[in-house]
């Protein structure tokens, strides 16, 4: 039989988030990608000017946030985020989000209701759930754990070219600083650090399209 978990963690801009989606679509599985609601959530502490290493309001702020994946596109597979019924899809990988996501996912509090949450969109039936905790503190009953690795330099370069084919400037040497940064916030972090569980299968991305990773996964997936 094959799993009904399967969990897909890794540092960020490894490509979790485009390989969940299409795992989960040749399995006609839902996906859920946990890393957008830490973002929504840092997106709306920015907008209200929360304080993004407070304790006490953070929490509070991720329990009463209404956090929304949408199909837009049933052919396309395409998802538009909504918070508190508002459609922040284009702002939800802002530069600004990007650079600050890490300090509201350490903390604690925030961590702990997020949890709750991705444990219950998980009951709801066949789950591809992609984040950085999700084999070893969401999930821990997955029956598949894959954990997705590439160094910073490709990761880096992969983001560049990603905001390019967006229209957007970038400076990779500043993405690839950011990305340092982030991967030393979410690696030493006291709750929920970002590592492989230890039953997890690892995967190196460095030189693979996302077919091919895909197809990597699918074989555990057919065992």
């Amino acid at each position: 039989m094959r799993p009904r978990l399967i969990a897909i963690d890794g540092p960020v801009a490894v490509g979790k988030s485009t390989i969940g989606q299409l795992l989960a679509e040749k399995l006609g599985y839902s996906f859920i990608d946990t890393g957008t609601m830490y973002r929504a959530l840092t997106w709306k502490a920015l907008r209200l000017g929360i304080d993004l290493e407070d304790e006490d309001k953070l929490p509070q702020l991720a329990t009463t946030t209404r956090i929304e994946f949408v199909l837009e596109d049933v052919y396309d597979k395409a998802y538009r985020v909504f918070v508190d019924g508002e459609d922040i899809t284009g702002e939800v990988r802002s530069a600004e989000v990007e650079r600050n996501v890490s300090l509201v996912s350490k903390v604690a509090g925030v961590r702990r209701v997020m949890v709750r949450k991705q444990r219950l969109m998980a009951g709801k039936g066949k789950i591809v759930m992609a984040g950085r905790d999700i084999g070893t503190v969401v999930l821990p009953e997955a029956e598949l754990k894959i954990f997705l690795t590439a160094s910073p330099e490709e990761r880096a370069r992969r983001r560049y070219l990603e905001l390019l084919n967006q229209g957007n400037k970038a400076d990779y040497s500043v993405i690839l600083t950011d990305l340092k940064k982030r991967d030393e916030i979410d690696s030493q972090r006291m709750v929920s650090p970002l590592q492989p569980a230890g039953d997890a299968k690892i995967i190196d991305t460095e030189g693979l399209t996302l077919e091919q990773v895909v197809q990597k996964i699918w074989a555990f997936v057919e065992e």
